[in-house]
């Protein structure tokens, strides 16, 4: 018998032996990070709610069950002095600190560290272990603790224990049960590469690439034992600054969040770290899902290898004290080897009695030490001066740090309406976004009224509705209408925006809704559904798009401008612009900011073809507006695409002609944005599905469901 007769399974796509289409076809499309979460994955089912069910959490129990989780060492794998607090805070920690500010991924609002990559990136070694420890927690509280709340609220918890008093916690992140594997973390082949190799995603002096804010593969920050492991503690503090930053943190909060993240725990690498095995995602079944298992000698307890660093940075490593700044600013440090084999600094003498013991043996003191960033605080000039700051005035340390942590792990969760739990803070924090209630019980027919008797154009009342809305991110929550600070700056200012049509139509606007006591970002989202119903009219079809009134208008005060510029729009596939060519297509572009809205693939494909026909065209471009029907809300831009009577030319500059077969006439033009929903094999099945005749009317409807959807995206008081 042959190999194929052997084997009962015929070997293809879904095993290591299989070929993908993106392999065979390395340049077609892409559709996959359109796919994520599909309700195929989901085990919880459609009716399930977990906003719902973790309001029955009893909140109090839980927070008893962690406190004594800290202090109830296993054998399998024991805890450090016999507090499982610094694990269990490096676990929140790295779930958290994935986050970044550019795109707004990462973080911990969904769970992702259960999943590959991350939970199997070189950084994260161990924190396997720390889950596993937690599993009796999520087991007991099931449905109505997700893995991402738990594995968020065990570091505040620990740090509580400690005694830190923490600035409060919110629930309600939701799970996902895939992983995110669409996300960009960067593009070397190897994990921890040197950063001056081809792939690296360094260029220039040292400029990293955006969206990224991890210095290379594998690592939450930076590398702990210097610029690609050569201790230099000015350049490591180049590379924590850039980093920070990239979260959304300040030089105060980067050293408050240091200087209490290394107050207490350790680091561990007191052995050979070529005898662990393979990460998780890499190891055999026996190891049920654990990574990183040491079956040669003895890998726990003051064994255990983890970043190949080993030390604690302060005398009583359980406790939340001052015991960092006095460590590191009272002493004189050399960097030395650990027993792993990594870069560390050592102190070059201190006395026994200001040595943390052994995690094991209290009659055994150890060294303490400290990393390339550790040293970065105390001899970059503007970090030192704030470790003087914090060192010389304790309880504003404890308050920074305390605040630091908080929003490290909540920046992803959005605005203050998504927290859930009796220890949410009252006080409103400018990076939460605030945004003030908004009215209600007004006449939304007579505001209406008022607009569409304003004389604004169709394509210009939907294009505004459609900026404000479109800078909302799911991945962090942020952005949308709610609040209108398209007319405030930096949006008001943002080329994307077009600043001159925008005040034009903000100037119509503003009295409106001053006239009739409602705000600016309910009449701006108005307005966009007064053109959208006239549009469909115009092609004969009667429609009343849905809306729901509440928006509130931001302030100036109330606007963290600095973190804003960071979601300036640089494409809008939807409104057929690029600021100027980029190394990644435009129809790329249009599936990432698709992404980040929500939509799905169908969703985006009736928006795009809606929208050609509503002139929303940035700078008033006709590429892509199949008709001569402009403003008429009809289904002509899939009728032409799939019109065999027209051919398709390059004319340069990543545009495209649309001539007239018979007569070689140029009808149109177009941009890849345009074509792709005719090449792309999925793309064309949708876009047929619109251009057929009997389809008009899914056509208005289906496009009616998905404008309301990108309206509504950040609505979360209608939860």
């Amino acid at each position: 018998m042959d190999d194929i007769t052997k084997c009962p399974v015929m070997h293809g796509g879904a095993t290591e032996t299989g070929m993908s289409n993106m392999e065979w076809w390395p340049k077609a499309l892409n559709l996959d990070i359109l796919h994520q979460h599909d309700t195929k994955t989901d085990p919880m089912g459609g009716d399930f709610n977990y906003r719902d069910e973790v309001q029955k959490l009893d909140f109090d129990a839980l927070k008893k069950d962690l406190h004594a989780l800290m202090t109830g060492s296993q054998a399998w794998w024991p805890s450090d002095w016999g507090h499982y607090g610094g694990l269990m805070i490096r676990l929140s920690w790295h779930a958290a600190g994935t986050y970044r500010i550019a795109d707004g991924r990462g973080g911990a609002g969904t769970g992702n560290q259960r999943f590959a990559p991350i939970n199997s990136w070189p950084d994260n070694a161990n924190l396997d272990k720390a889950r596993r420890l937690l599993w009796p927690v999520k087991k007991k509280y099931g449905n109505q603790l997700s893995w991402a709340d738990l594995i968020t609220y065990a570091g505040t918890i620990a740090y509580e224990s400690m005694g830190l008093k923490t600035f409060g916690f919110g629930f309600g992140r939701e799970d996902i049960w895939h992983p995110e594997k669409d996300t960009y973390w960067g593009s070397e082949k190897e994990w921890l590469a040197p950063t001056d190799n081809p792939n690296s995603r360094y260029s220039g002096e040292r400029d990293l690439e955006n969206p990224l804010a991890a210095v290379m593969m594998g690592l939450i920050y930076v590398n702990p034992e210097g610029v690609d492991g050569n201790p230099d503690p000015l350049k490591t503090a180049h590379d924590v600054r850039v980093t920070f930053e990239r979260m959304a943190m300040n030089d105060e909060e980067t050293v408050a969040l240091t200087a209490g993240g290394h107050t207490v725990g350790k680091c561990h690498g007191n052995g050979d770290a070529t005898l662990l095995g393979p990460e998780p995602e890499a190891a055999d079944v026996e190891e049920q899902g654990l990574g990183w298992n040491n079956h040669t000698q003895r890998g726990i307890g003051r064994d255990t290898v983890t970043s190949g660093i080993e030390g604690a940075w302060t005398t009583d490593p359980t406790k939340f004290d001052m015991g960092y700044f006095d460590m590191l600013l009272d002493h004189e440090w050399a960097s030395k080897k650990s027993p792993a084999g990594a870069w560390q600094w050592e102190p070059v003498d201190i006395k026994e009695q200001d040595m943390p013991v052994d995690v094991e043996d209290p009659s055994i003191r150890r060294k303490p030490i400290m990393t390339d960033a550790d040293m970065a605080m105390k001899m970059d000039p503007e970090y030192r001066k704030i470790m003087d700051k914090f060192r010389a005035d304790p309880e504003a340390f404890k308050d920074a740090f305390a605040r630091a942590w908080f929003k490290l792990t909540h920046r992803d969760m959005g605005p203050k309406a998504r927290y859930i739990g009796p220890d949410v803070p009252t006080e409103d924090l400018i990076w939460q976004d605030p945004v003030p209630a908004g009215k209600r019980d007004y006449d939304v027919k007579a505001v209406k009224e008022k607009i569409a008797n304003s004389g604004l154009a169709i394509g210009e009342m939907i294009a505004t509705a459609w900026d404000s809305a479109r800078t909302f991110r799911g991945s962090d929550k942020r952005g949308g209408a709610n609040g209108a600070r398209l007319r405030l700056a930096p949006q008001k200012d943002w080329e994307g925006n077009e600043p001159k049509r925008l005040r034009k139509v903000l100037d119509v606007l503003e009295p409106i809704a001053s006239e009739t006591g409602t705000s600016v970002a309910d009449v701006i989202v108005l307005a966009g559904n007064v053109g959208v119903e006239q549009a469909a009219r115009a092609a004969g079809v009667e429609v009343n798009v849905p809306f729901s009134p509440g928006r509130g208008d931001a302030t100036d005060e109330m606007t963290d401008a600095e973190s804003f510029e960071f979601m300036e729009p640089l494409h809008d596939g939807y409104r057929n612009w690029l600021m100027k060519d980029y190394v990644v297509s435009a129809e790329e572009l249009m599936l990432d900011r698709t992404q980040l809205m929500g939509l799905t693939a169908p969703e985006m494909t009736v928006l795009v073809g809606g929208m050609r026909m509503l002139g929303t065209n940035h700078g008033g471009s006709q590429h892509g507006t199949f008709t001569d029907r402009e403003g008429q809300l009809t289904n002509d831009f899939f009728v032409n695409l799939t019109d065999m009577n027209n051919t398709w030319k390059p004319a340069g500059k990543g545009l495209y002609e649309v001539r007239d077969r018979a007569t070689d006439k140029v009808r149109w033009t177009a941009s890849r944005v345009d074509l792709v929903f005719g090449s792309n094999a999925i793309l064309r099945a949708y876009a047929e599905v619109y251009a057929q005749d009997d389809n008009h009317q899914k056509f208005v409807n289906d496009f009616i469901k998905a404008w309301s959807k990108v309206m509504d995206a950040d609505r979360f008081d209608l939860d």
